[in-house]
């Protein structure tokens, strides 16, 4: 991705040995990362915001976000989730095992810390992305609903980026595979006491995150979404993480926003993502500022 005035990012690919490649479980869990650091000087570490993706995308398809983040002054960071970017191609983990994503931005955190010391934290998404932020605040999945969905009692909507994605999940892992402690695994707390404030974007899986869990998050959480989008539809999604987070406030980009206005390449409202851009760098200067 080039940001028109700013130059290419720095993109990396990190190696998590804790976690196997989903293609070749010899190899580690890739993790390729697009950075970008301030064109400004600083004497302390600039804030650092993480941006992820949602399903099926791209850390190189987040310029709509990352360009006003980057133009605020902050160093940002981009993620490609394994098994389910456009990059390097899906896999079905990479849809349905979403607790994995919050894991591969502690660990670049954790990469990123020693190499320099790191500025204030905050982490945004969009769609899985914004529920991969809110884990990192605290959001728990519920196992129950897990179980429900894995095993056909609670249907799973159709993943237009991967048709038949729990079926393909079913032949690489047969239900009688999953244990209760997979499943505790998969409900784990994943929260980063690094990270100091979350904005999602039109996020995903709110029905499947507990409002236990959502009860507990202590950080600002700054909200925005399409009254049009079905995708994740606000009653289902949205509305949880609104009215269950404490600290959380939120917005609408407009009745007549839909889910693809924010990343189709000709949007019915072109104005929706860029509006949203500035909020969320206006969220985080107000709550990363040093």
């Amino acid at each position: 991705m080039t940001i028109s005035g700013q130059g290419q990012p720095l993109i990396r690919v990190l190696h998590d040995e804790s976690r196997r490649d989903l293609r070749d479980p010899t190899r580690p869990r890739p993790v390729r990362l697009y950075l970008w650091d301030p064109d400004r000087p600083r004497t302390a570490p600039a804030p650092l915001v993480v941006v992820s993706h949602g399903t099926g995308g791209s850390g190189s398809s987040m310029e709509w976000l990352v360009r006003p983040l980057h133009e605020a002054g902050f160093r940002v960071v981009a993620l490609d989730h394994h098994g389910n970017n456009f990059v390097d191609g899906y896999e079905p983990e990479g849809f349905l095992h979403i607790w994995e994503r919050p894991r591969d931005v502690s660990f670049a955190l954790d990469a990123l810390a020693r190499e320099q010391l790191l500025g204030p934290v905050g982490v945004t998404g969009f769609s899985l992305g914004g529920y991969t932020a809110a884990a990192l605040a605290g959001a728990r999945i519920d196992p129950r609903i897990l179980w429900a969905v894995l095993s056909g009692t609670i249907p799973l909507p159709e993943i237009p980026e991967f048709p038949g994605a729990l079926e393909a999940l079913r032949k690489k892992r047969p239900l009688d595979e999953w244990s209760p402690r997979a499943l505790d695994a998969a409900a784990a707390d994943l929260s980063d006491p690094r990270v100091r404030a979350v904005f999602q974007v039109a996020p995903g899986a709110g029905g499947l995150v507990t409002p236990e869990s959502l009860a507990t998050v202590r950080v600002p959480v700054g909200i925005r979404w399409g009254g049009a989008d079905t995708v994740n539809p606000y009653d289902v999604d949205t509305r949880p993480y609104l009215e269950h987070t404490p600290t959380a406030s939120g917005a609408s980009a407009g009745p007549a926003v839909r889910h693809d206005d924010f990343f189709a390449p000709k949007p019915a409202d072109p104005t929706a993502r860029v509006w949203v851009g500035r909020e969320a760098a206006a969220f985080f200067r107000q709550h990363l500022s040093t």
